[in-house]
């Protein structure tokens, strides 16, 4: 990825002086920053180029530049500052203007290290949403009935993530389906070929489907093809769940990673562990994993799969996304009580029981293995 630093600098100063200190603080945070830095000094024309563009307050008494070269910034201003020669007092004096005409920004500042990780986490989240925009999930079905409180904002979801959905009857699907195997795990694979067709179809960067509505037509689930799909990187969540479905794509986007679309099944308040359940894991997040039958319906094949215990993140975006949920968490460990859905696993959370017993975003939540909470918490203050 791409940086591109922008300088401002007092004439006052001297020249040679600042610029070996730049020189110096700018190749001080790329030995911590993955993505490459790029400075193009004083020309604000490329602004907006990189996968991130600051603006480096090199010395005070930059602010009447500033001012010269904001129509060509757009956006969200990330105004760096090294802390010598008065520039964060510039940097401070900038950013209180820019919060007085409406428009938003922030100062990043610290030693190298500090200033290279939030320079990455801007980067991720820019790409991300860079990423996002254009894409098209496909709605397989209307979500099910007992999903009453999960209906999306398609205007929102356009407007603030360029996200737009494709609404597919599921008699289409099933009609894809007319001869399918009555064998289960065969059946399972012609259901997966038959979602894979509609992505290329649709051109589709993901999908939900009403799951339960292959039960009666064809006594099979889709788990397992929605499993081999996120297990492939098209995110895919079951029960035509629009909001899980949005949760894990951008959770993608910003990891790589498809998520454990699964509700919370049993909570522990005081010991702060909870048990998530469902019956489709993607495959490639768990560390084995082996066939049973769908839970509600003893039908078609379910995934009962071993996550890695260790860093896990608890996210959520609602329909609207008015509101998000973000916890970091420990996966403690796995287990198989006959009466639950299949893939089941224990995490502890802190001080997330009033979350999920008062105020909660819907039943499914998506599991991500790893530390992700600072990524989605960034992303979602941004929407």
């Amino acid at each position: 990825m791409k940086i591109l630093i922008h300088t401002l600098a007092s004439p006052l100063h001297d020249k040679l002086s600042t610029e070996r200190a730049a020189f110096e603080f700018l190749g001080s945070i790329q030995n911590h920053c993955g993505s490459e830095l790029v400075n193009c000094g004083s020309d604000f024309s490329t602004y907006g180029d990189g996968d991130l563009s600051l603006v480096y307050v090199m010395t005070g008494g930059t602010e009447g530049l500033f001012l010269e070269a904001l129509p060509q910034i757009q956006g969200h201003v990330h105004i760096l500052t090294s802390g010598k020669s008065n520039s964060l007092a510039a940097s401070m004096e900038i950013l209180s203007y820019l919060k007085q005409v409406g428009r938003s920004g922030e100062i990043i500042h610290g030693d190298p290290e500090q200033i290279a990780h939030r320079v990455e986490v801007l980067t991720r989240v820019l790409s991300a949403r860079r990423s996002l925009k254009g894409g098209r999930l496909g709605v397989i079905g209307e979500p099910s009935d007992w999903l009453i409180a999960s209906a999306p904002d398609e205007d929102a979801l356009q407007r603030k993530l360029g996200i737009s959905l494709v609404r597919i009857p599921i008699a289409e699907l099933i009609a894809k389906l007319e001869g399918i195997s009555r064998d289960s795990q065969k059946g399972a694979e012609e259901i997966y070929l038959a979602l894979k067709e509609m992505v290329v179809q649709y051109s589709l960067n993901g999908l939900t489907l009403r799951c339960f509505d292959l039960l009666g037509p064809i006594c099979n689930t889709g788990c397992l093809a929605l499993a081999r799909l996120n297990a492939e990187g098209i995110p895919a969540s079951c029960e035509g769940d629009i909001p899980a479905l949005v949760t894990m794509a951008v959770g993608n986007a910003l990891t790589g990673q498809c998520g454990f679309q699964a509700n919370p099944a049993r909570i522990d308040p005081a010991a702060g562990e909870y048990l998530f359940a469902h019956c489709t894991v993607p495959l490639n997040m768990v560390r084995s994993y082996e066939y049973d039958t769908h839970f509600e319906s003893g039908l078609g094949v379910a995934i009962r799969g071993v996550l890695p215990e260790g860093n896990a993140t608890i996210f959520k975006v609602a329909g609207d996304l008015s509101r998000s949920f973000v916890a970091p968490a420990q996966l403690l460990r796995n287990q198989a009580e006959p009466g639950l859905c299949r893939t089941q696993v224990v995490l502890r959370a802190d001080g997330c029981a009033e979350y999920f017993l008062r105020g909660p975003i819907g039943n499914h939540h998506v599991i991500f293995c790893g530390d992700f909470a600072e990524l989605f918490e960034e992303f979602v203050k941004q929407l």
